[in-house]
């Protein structure tokens, strides 16, 4: 029987397990297949408080990592497969043990969606990214595309006209699916440029210098063309990492983890931090301050378990 089981190990879950285990929780946190998350794949975060000349994500996850079993936290290389969210003790199935716990705190992340085009895996990290708040800066005079037509994508492609020399909005449509005052401002841009009805059919580059153009479909006459470009930024969407906790929490229509101002999901003793219950912001920053105030709520959660009744609702 464990107080508390985290779920994940990205910014969120290493914040919760070095606040779980400073409180004494004792925590057990199940890395999942890809430990460090999204953040890993970051070749340089240079927005992370503290690390004035930058850091790589994996350096990040590296420290936090032994930030966190410094003060006792329990890190195990197993993946949870199913969760029991209607009984307590709540139990986490998983591909070696089957886990009881008081308590758990999800942070699972989310994963970009992809255009699964030749290149794209080759090339991650080498310019083609899915954050410009992450990896604008280094496209400095450059010139970049940025995929997709919603309100992500044109935030992204504005943030991004901050330091490219221009940038090119490749959308499937004729129209952009972004509300109207974003829609006004990207028109308004001179750095900005549009290629309608097309999708990127694959990424071209060299594997010293990274990317260096992409191939276009127009989707009505299937022409095939080629731009030049020397970043790819891709915003169609993610795919946040809940799919064994269907059914048992309340989500929104894509699948985030709806929760409170202190973390709770709609089972009391289960708290959610990062990606997986926030798709407005995805920065390992917001993620660590949620992965800290999830924790505290356990805390508070186990505390008050004995003989009370679980402190508020939704708000």
């Amino acid at each position: 029987m464990e107080d508390v089981i985290i779920i994940g190990t990205g910014p969120a879950g290493l914040t919760a397990a070095v606040y779980a285990a400073r409180a004494e929780l004792n925590p057990l946190v199940l890395t999942g297949d890809t430990p460090g998350g999204q953040v890993t794949i970051t070749e340089a975060l240079d927005n992370f408080p503290g690390f004035p000349d930058g850091i790589s994500g994996y350096e990040l996850f590296q420290n936090m990592k032994n930030q966190a079993e410094r003060f006792g936290a329990k890190l195990v290389t197993d993946t949870a497969t199913s969760v029991d969210l209607k009984t307590r003790p709540f139990k986490i199935q998983a591909r070696e043990n089957l886990y009881q716990t008081q308590s758990i705190i999800i942070s699972t992340g989310s994963d970009p969606r992809k255009l699964d085009v030749p290149g794209e895996n080759q090339f991650a990290g080498k310019g083609v990214s899915y954050c410009a708040t992450c990896d604008g800066f280094f496209f400095r005079d450059k010139k970049v595309v940025v995929v997709g037509g919603g309100d992500s994508a044109i935030e992204e492609g504005l943030f991004l006209t901050k330091f490219a020399a221009s940038v090119t909005v490749i959308h499937r449509r004729d129209r952009l699916r972004a509300h109207a005052h974003l829609q006004n401002r990207a028109f308004a841009n001179k750095k900005m440029k549009f290629v309608w009805d097309s999708v990127v059919s694959e990424i071209l580059g060299d594997k010293q210098q990274g990317v260096q153009g992409v191939r276009l479909k127009n989707v009505n006459s299937k022409d095939i063309s080629e731009l030049e470009t020397d970043g790819v930024f891709i915003f169609i969407g993610h795919i946040p990492n809940t799919q064994i906790f269907k059914g048992q929490l309340d989500m929104d229509e894509t699948g985030i983890i709806i929760t409170d101002r202190r973390q709770r999901t709609s089972v009391p003793g289960v708290f959610a931090a990062g990606d997986v219950q926030d798709n407005l912001y995805r920065q390992a920053v917001t993620s660590a301050g949620a992965g800290a105030a999830a924790a505290m709520e356990a805390e508070k959660f186990i505390a008050e378990l004995e003989g009370t009744a679980y402190p508020g609702k939704l708000e």
